[in-house]
């Protein structure tokens, strides 16, 4: 098949979609495939499989590139589908790169399938400026391009109480009802897009890591604690208010010098913990292969996002690296391996302290852990097979319906 990969973010950008896509690709051309990345650029490509889509030059959401205007886009892809001859596209996120790629695919009757990567409505309300108004702003600018009518909200959920909130639920609704299959790399995120009537069909499928990374990382030793040795914690992310890193900071500044701290990542929120005490040493935004080094000298990856993340492949990279992790959210648990990982007992900072005192009076259970998720790190793998049934039932389903159908 020749694949297009259409994504709002990409490399050299670092965060879990940018992960993701970069795996899909490898693995899908690994696997025989042809694939073609479409995406925003804030410079030239290099890359004759990767093609920049037209950006906005003034307005850059959380310091990414950002696709306009959306007719231009949807025009270049449409040109570039037709002459590459693009058997299925697939999208990634919801911005304007994405809905080109729908706009393109409808268009010319291809195939269409839809990775819904995290919670967009938690997303933009931690984000975007005065989230009540631009979310509606946002929903609006995205109904131009994907239709919304019809779709209806269930508010009675915890998670769709406010107007923006449900906006974005609408929003992500639209998207999946316009695509042939949906892709959720988690269970708990499909049950909530089934509650809300995701009729498209869904496949839980993780997103996995690419050979490449698995090479890099070789076979992981184990990590082991020694009483009285300062228990080395690691953060990786986007350092945002919906990762929530104000809560690493603060339980690192509660546990003194039982623990070293190391912070990688950029965001909105980056000056804020700069000036924040605790001991915390933050490295920015690196490449992946020093996020990949800095797993190998950690005893534990902290992950402090509750209620967002679907699957972070941040924890992927720890698992494959037999990297124990320490974890906030419960629904996270369906991505850590049994026993390779330490819930705590309650999301805020002092669960996360008490989870950290509990591994420090019990230094035998970072070995445990680790030994947990060296077994399991097969896991962590990408996985071409499930990509391409998929496709091939997208496919199906797209010689199946009428031409230039919306869906």
């Amino acid at each position: 098949m020749h694949i297009a990969l259409v994504t709002d973010y990409y490399l050299p950008t670092l965060g879990g979609v940018q992960t993701a896509v970069k795996a899909h690709a490898e693995t899908l051309r690994a696997a025989g495939h042809e694939v073609t990345v479409f995406c925003p650029l804030a410079g030239p490509s290099g890359d004759p499989g990767v093609v920049a889509l037209p950006i906005s030059r003034f307005f850059r959401p959380d310091g990414y590139p950002f696709t306009w205007p959306p007719r231009k886009a949807v025009r270049l892809l449409r040109d570039e589908f037709a002459r590459r001859r693009i058997d299925v596209v697939h999208t990634h996120a919801e911005m304007f790169a994405a809905l080109a790629g729908i706009r393109a695919a409808q268009e010319l009757g291809i195939a269409l399938v839809h990775t819904m990567h995290g919670r967009i409505d938690v997303y933009t309300a931690n984000v975007l400026p005065l989230p009540a108004l631009t979310t509606h702003i946002l929903g609006w600018l995205h109904r131009r391009q994907v239709s919304h009518l019809g779709i209806e909200i269930k508010d009675e959920a915890a998670y769709t109480q406010t107007r923006a909130a449900r906006a974005m639920w609408r929003l992500m609704l639209a998207q999946s009802r316009a695509s042939d299959h949906v892709i959720v790399p988690s269970e708990h995120f499909r049950a909530k897009l089934a509650d809300q009537g995701v009729a498209t069909p869904m496949t839980v499928l993780s997103n996995g890591l690419e050979d490449s990374v698995l090479t890099q990382i070789g076979q992981p030793a184990p990590r082991r604690l020694t009483a009285g040795e300062p228990l080395r914690l690691l953060w990786v992310g986007r350092i945002s208010p919906e990762k929530r890193p104000e809560v690493f900071v603060r339980a690192m500044a509660a546990l003194g010098g039982s623990v070293t701290a190391d912070m990688y990542g950029d965001g909105v929120a980056r000056r804020e913990l700069s000036r924040a005490p605790g001991g915390v040493r933050l490295h920015g935004s690196v490449p992946q292969a020093e996020i990949l080094q800095a797993m190998s000298r950690a005893h534990a990856l902290v992950s402090t996002s509750y209620d967002f993340d679907n699957q972070p492949m941040v924890m992927l990279e720890a698992i494959a690296s037999g990297l124990p992790i320490i974890f906030c959210d419960p629904d996270l648990g369906e991505v850590v391996p049994d026993e390779a990982g330490f819930l705590t007992p309650s999301p805020d900072t002092h669960g996360l302290v008490a989870a950290v005192t509990a591994i420090l009076d019990d230094p035998a259970a970072i070995a445990r852990a680790s030994q947990a998720a060296i077994q399991a790190r097969s896991r962590a793998a990408s996985n071409a097979a499930g990509l391409e049934q998929v496709y091939e039932a997208a496919i199906r389903a797209a010689a199946a319906r009428p031409r230039n159908s919306s869906h």
